[in-house]
C-alpha cells in the first residue's frame, strides 16, 4: 500500500454513494456526516437494471420506459443533494443504465472515488445476511475502502463519550494496509483504535496445550502490531485477544465499546471465491450497530495463497 493511497482512503476527496433507492433515508445520514467531516463531494449513483425499464402498455403488452425510470430515480435523489448543498457539501446525483457492479466501478475511475459507501439487507428470519450480489461484487472487486451500512447500523447518539474505532485483524502481514487505515481513521476522528484478534475457544486451545488469553502468542503479536501501528499514527491503541467465534466476539466488543466504526481487512478473491455469505465478514456487515469499512487485503504469493486456500477446507 502506497503512503498515498492511505492518505487520499483516510481524508477522500469523493465519495461514491451507490444507492438502489430503498436505502436512500438509511444510507444518507451516514453519507453526509462522513462528508461533512472529511470534506468530500458525494456522487450518488443508482443504475437502472433492464427489469427497473420494463413497464406495460393499456393491453398489458410490456415495453421499456428509460424516460420515465430515470426521471424518477432523479427526483428522488435531487432533495438529498439539495440537503447536502445546505450543509455545504459538493453533491452530484448519477443515473445509468446497465450492470450495476460494473457501473459503479466505473463511475469510481471516472471519478476518482477513495470510498465507495453503499447498503446492506438482513431478510432471513434466522438472521443471515442478503448482502446482495452487487454489495458482494463490489467487496470482491475493488481496491479501495468500501463502507457498508447494514440494518441495525445507526448514527452515534451520545456526542460525549470517548469514540472508539475496532479493527478486527487476522495478524497476517496482509492485513497490515487496514490496521493502518484503522489507525490513520481513528487519528483522524481523534478516537481509540482497538486491535482485536479472535482465538478458537480456550478449551480447544487447552487440548492442544497452547497457551490462552493474555499468555497467547498472538497477544504478543497483537502488542507488537498495537506500538507500530500506534507510533505511526500517535493514537492511543489498545490489543484485545477473544476466544470464541470470531463474527461473535467482534459484534460483542463492538457493541460493548460502543464502537463508532468497524474495520475490517477481507482475503483476496482466492479465498473469496470459498466464501458464504454465512462467513465472518458477512455476518458482520449484516449485524453490526455502525458503519463497517472493508478493504480488500492485498494479493498473497502464489505459495502463501495456496496454503490459506487449503487452511480454508481443513
Amino acid at each position: 500500500m502506497r503512503a498515498s493511497d492511505l492518505g487520499r482512503w483516510t481524508h477522500p476527496a469523493t465519495i461514491l454513494v451507490a444507492t438502489d433507492l430503498s436505502d436512500l433515508d438509511h444510507l444518507m445520514p451516514f453519507a453526509l456526516e462522513q462528508a461533512g467531516e472529511t470534506g468530500a463531494r458525494l456522487t450518488l449513483l443508482h443504475v437502472l437494471s433492464s427489469s427497473a425499464l420494463i413497464a406495460a402498455d393499456a393491453s398489458g403488452m410490456p415495453y421499456y420506459d428509460t424516460a420515465s425510470a430515470l426521471e424518477t430515480a432523479h427526483e428522488m435523489l435531487r432533495p438529498w443533494c439539495e440537503v447536502a448543498t445546505r450543509r455545504g457539501i459538493h453533491c452530484d446525483a448519477l443515473v445509468r443504465e446497465g450492470h450495476p457492479t460494473q457501473q459503479i466501478a466505473a463511475a469510481v475511475r471516472q471519478f476518482q472515488a477513495d470510498r465507495v459507501l453503499l447498503g446492506t439487507r438482513s431478510r432471513s428470519k434466522i438472521g443471515k445476511l442478503l448482502l446482495g450480489s452487487v454489495a458482494e461484487q463490489v467487496l470482491r472487486s475493488v481496491y479501495l475502502p468500501v463502507m457498508t451500512v447494514g440494518p441495525e447500523a445507526h448514527l452515534p447518539v451520545a456526542r460525549g463519550e470517548e469514540r472508539v474505532v475496532l479493527h478486527a485483524t487476522t495478524l497476517r502481514e496482509t492485513s497490515r494496509p487496514s490496521a493502518a487505515l484503522a489507525c490513520q481513521i481513528a487519528a483522524t476522528q481523534n478516537a481509540k483504535l482497538i486491535l482485536l484478534h479472535v482465538l478458537p475457544p480456550v478449551e480447544v486451545m487447552q487440548r492442544k496445550h497452547m497457551p490462552t488469553g493474555l499468555d497467547s502468542s498472538a497477544m504478543v503479536e497483537l502488542r507488537i502490531l498495537a506500538e507500530e501501528t500506534g507510533a505511526r499514527c500517535c493514537s492511543a491503541v489498545e490489543p484485545v485477544v477473544a476466544h470464541g467465534n470470531p463474527s461473535i466476539e467482534i459484534l460483542a466488543l463492538a457493541s460493548e465499546r460502543r464502537a463508532g466504526l468497524i474495520v475490517l481487512g477481507a482475503t483476496h478473491s482466492v479465498a473469496l471465491e470459498n466464501l458464504t455469505r454465512d462467513r465472518t465478514v458477512y455476518r458482520v456487515l449484516a449485524h453490526a450497530r455502525c458503519p463497517v469499512l472493508t478493504l480488500r487485503e492485498p494479493q498473497a504469493l502464489p505459495e502463501e495463497a495456496l496454503a490459506n486456500a487449503t487452511a480454508a477446507h481443513r
